[in-house]
């Protein structure tokens, strides 16, 4: 296939949150921090490359996830090494789980919380409902696990899928059964309780990390099997709706704002046409200071920062290239995220 044009395709310098933009395409070997006008201000080398689920630790360091050899035979999401470079691209920390996959998160304790795959035994393998007759991964179904361990890798706290009610929750009639909810976000809350994105279920839940119960939950078709959904300052939920097998318009994404306690959307994100904005999966959002906010459309590797009248103010396409084991080539991009110029992690660094 033939790529967009890699680079800067939009820069409104009047309206656009001045600041450096960290991101590593899927399955590559490198990440990158550039500046507005798309020039590369740092870049590490990986070892292993993968999801790449990347941020910038509270001194600087990039904090990502990485593939490892070992784990199940699923690729969608594949981690299994959390790892920290310093700056200058040494190795100075690294987690090995080889059940990982999709995201993971430095906690102000120093700890790092991450997913993982469960596989379900045969009896709560039976209680999953829906998704694709006979999909099942070489007979397993797996389910997820939220973990938090220590910096020297003990396990403090779990939490997995088999504890909820897993017969009210069917899998997507159009979708497999090698996953029961398929997490791919596990946000935590300034108060320890932990906001998870199931993709096959579109499902938002949080979870109270010292009762361990689902304490507030939202399920939506219209999330179009949904990613990186997270609390604003505001309190309301900011989260990448996919639209995919979704309710209204099917392959058009968007990215919406809520209102947690009843559901009410206070801003919204739709392309017009609606379907010229459209990623199958990965992707997400960021609610910048300025207010505006910065979208990762991941299959396209399109990163671009919209005003809250939905004008699109700034737009860089992804120039690298990357092999992927189902999908060919591609420049896709799961997560992106902008640090201001005057940001804790990057002072002294320019």
């Amino acid at each position: 296939m033939k790529f967009q044009d890699g680079g800067i395709n939009t820069y409104d310098k009047s309206r656009a949150t001045e600041g450096f933009t960290l991101f590593a395409p899927l399955r590559h070997d490198k990440g990158y921090l550039i500046n507005m006008d798309g020039e590369v201000v740092n870049q590490w080398q990986l070892n292993t490359g993968g999801v790449n689920r990347c941020r910038l630790t509270d001194s600087g360091n990039l904090f990502i996830t990485e593939m490892s050899e070992d784990g199940p035979p699923l690729y969608a999401g594949k981690g299994g090494r959390i790892r920290e470079y310093d700056w200058d691209g040494a190795l100075v920390w690294e987690h090995h789980d080889g059940n990982q996959h999709h995201d993971a998160r430095r906690l102000p304790s120093g700890n790092t919380l991450y997913i993982a795959w469960d596989p379900f035994d045969v009896a709560t393998a039976k209680r999953v409902r829906g998704g694709l007759p006979g999909t099942e991964k070489e007979g397993v179904i797996y389910g997820d696990s939220i973990r938090e361990v220590t910096s020297d890798g003990k396990l403090v706290w779990e939490w997995g899928t088999r504890e909820m009610e897993i017969e009210n929750y069917p899998i997507c009639p159009l979708c497999p059964r090698a996953e029961f909810a398929h997490a791919n976000t596990c946000s935590p809350l300034p108060n320890g309780d932990v906001l998870i994105s199931f993709r096959v279920l579109n499902l938002l839940i949080i979870v109270d990390k010292e009762t361990r119960k689902i304490k507030w939950e939202r399920q939506d078709i219209a999330f179009g099997h949904q990613h990186d959904s997270h609390i604003l300052d505001n309190g309301n939920i900011l989260v990448f709706c996919n639209g995919f097998h979704g309710r209204d318009v099917d392959m058009a994404s968007s990215v919406r704002e809520f209102n947690p306690a009843n559901g009410e959307v206070i801003w919204e994100f739709k392309a017009k046409p609606m379907t010229s904005f459209f990623s199958a999966n990965i992707s997400g959002a960021q609610r910048l200071w300025s207010g505006n906010t910065l979208i990762c459309e991941g299959n396209r590797g399109c990163l671009f920062e919209v005003a809250p009248d939905g004008e699109i103010v700034w737009e860089y396409v992804n120039p690298y290239l990357s092999p992927h084991p189902a999908f060919g080539t591609t420049n896709w991009i799961f997560r992106a995220y902008r640090y201001a110029p005057d940001a804790p992690q990057l002072q002294g660094r320019f």
